[in-house]
């Protein structure tokens, strides 16, 4: 007895159904598991955890914050770059902050829910903050000495052309960074004004820092994932003398565990040198 056509085309699709919960449900799961247990693929497929005894200490993929309960560095150990996964290094929460070059204008308000800082300031924080730590020359060109971001809001007569009749120094509410611009007296920021939005220019002021600042880049920059656990070589340089002189180590020593934590290019051409700042630290600790 020939099915009617509905009912055929019914029970293809349930066949077509049956055979690949089977083949992509069960035995290509089941397939990648037992490839995920041959040797020298299970440790990458468990996360390349490093346990030392019955403690894990964290993954060579994901980095972690070496800081104390206040979330300030602790000076015994090379710290990691910043993160915006998160509270830090979150691998449920991993992401970028999607701030770009242009972002240089802080939000000012009394609420700290709707306040937020730039990436101009951001990155301005975190140099000052680290020259600190390291004793180094923090300044960033268009950073201020309190370290945030040195942007000028400029208002013209003619809107962007004609004489300058206001300057707002947009990312201070206190003391501006400069007391005038072209002549004209600078004012401090006001929170909760959109000085952009008036129709003001927004103008940076590089101010007389270095160049070539001593703070590298990645030390004040997050990750695209922000669960990048390297450093560069020359931010681990930069942190070299503190680690020698919190551990009572000479600098060549640490030196030396450094060089021995740093991996190659891929390839031995793609990307750049890196320093895997958990490695580093347990080498530190002599585990």
């Amino acid at each position: 007895m020939r099915l009617p056509s509905w009912l055929s085309q019914h029970l293809a699709a349930l066949r077509a159904l049956l055979v690949f919960t089977v083949l992509l449900g069960l035995a290509y799961p089941l397939l990648l598991v037992g490839v995920g247990r041959l040797p020298g693929l299970n440790d990458r497929a468990d996360g390349s955890l490093i346990t030392v005894g019955d403690t894990t200490m964290g993954s060579k993929l994901i980095g972690q914050l070496f800081t104390d309960a206040d979330g300030n560095p602790v000076p015994r150990y090379f710290q990691s770059r910043p993160s915006a996964a998160g509270d830090g290094y979150d691998p449920t929460a991993t992401s970028a902050s999607n701030l770009g070059p242009n972002s240089m204008v802080d939000t000012l308000s009394d609420d700290p829910e709707v306040a937020s800082q730039s990436l101009l300031t951001q990155v301005c924080a975190r140099s000052l903050a680290i020259g600190e730590l390291e004793g180094v020359d923090g300044r960033r060109p268009y950073c201020t000495a309190d370290g945030v971001g040195a942007v000028l809001g400029v208002f013209h007569r003619d809107g962007l052309t004609g004489p300058i009749t206001r300057v707002v120094s947009v990312n201070q509410t206190g003391t501006p960074f400069t007391a005038t611009y072209d002549g004209v007296t600078v004012e401090p920021a006001k929170n909760g004004e959109d000085y952009q939005a008036l129709g003001a220019i927004m103008t940076p002021v590089r101010g007389d820092a270095p160049a070539k600042p001593a703070v590298p880049a990645d030390a004040v920059t997050a990750s695209a994932s922000g669960l990048d656990p390297h450093i560069s070589p020359a931010y681990a340089a930069l942190q070299v003398p503190r680690i020698a002189r919190e551990r009572g180590l000479t600098e060549d020593a640490v030196r030396a565990l450094v060089a021995g934590n740093t991996d190659d290019r891929a390839l031995g051409f793609l990307g750049e040198p890196a320093v895997n700042v958990l490695e580093l630290n347990l080498a530190l600790d002599g585990k």
